[in-house]
């Protein structure tokens, strides 16, 4: 396209998006930019709701794009799982100890809703991917590592077991608080204090 031929600055490209946008994602993480549309869309309506179309419109980029970078809807929602069990595997990782791995887990829950909601639906992932099976056993093995750290007289001595038990009470209750099924036991405690307290609960000495 020569320079007469180029829209000028400021003008609408011929999808309807703002030249100056289009020039900046030509540039710019493309693929970040159709994630980030795509959880502002699952945050709010669900997965149900995603269109590589209207990802599109909303990236402002022509039709083909998202499709480009994911190939189809289950490719894009299986970035975004595997996006999420990696960030998931960071927190956990963090923890100073078991308690505040299943806290990391319950506050990863509360900043990530999105992303929480699509990890483990496996009916809307593509289950061989690298990236996703990569990422997923780095956060089993972060979770197993907090547990290991937890002493046999408090824990009992099947630490595989003990681990689906920790990782059931804090994926419980970050899923009941994601869908304000604990707003009415809770009441105006801090999410976080309380589930240190139903962990220290399950966990403890005898």
């Amino acid at each position: 396209m020569s320079p007469a031929q180029q829209p000028a600055a400021g003008h609408e490209s011929t999808d309807g998006a703002p030249a100056s946008r289009r020039r900046a994602y030509h540039h710019g993480d493309l693929r970040r930019a159709i994630i980030t549309a795509a959880l502002d869309v699952i945050a709010a309506d669900g997965p149900s709701a995603l269109s590589l179309r209207d990802l599109a419109r909303r990236a402002g980029v022509s039709h083909a794009a998202p499709a480009h970078h994911f190939k189809d809807r289950t490719g894009l929602l299986t970035a975004i799982a595997a996006e999420g069990f990696g960030l998931l595997a960071t927190a956990v990782r963090e923890a100073g100890d078991l308690k505040d791995a299943g806290v990391r887990y319950v506050r990863f829950a509360r900043e990530h809703p999105a992303h929480f909601q699509v990890m483990f639906a496996p009916d809307l992932l593509r289950a061989e991917d690298l990236e996703l099976t990569t990422a997923r056993a780095l956060a089993g093995d972060a979770l197993r590592e907090a547990v290991s750290g937890v002493r046999p007289e408090q824990r009992g001595d099947d630490a595989r077991l003990a681990g689906v038990a920790a990782w059931s009470l804090a994926h419980g209750f970050a899923t009941l608080l994601l869908g304000h099924n604990l707003d009415g036991p809770m009441g105006d405690r801090d999410p976080e204090e309380v589930f240190r307290t139903l962990a220290a609960m399950l966990f403890r000495a005898p």
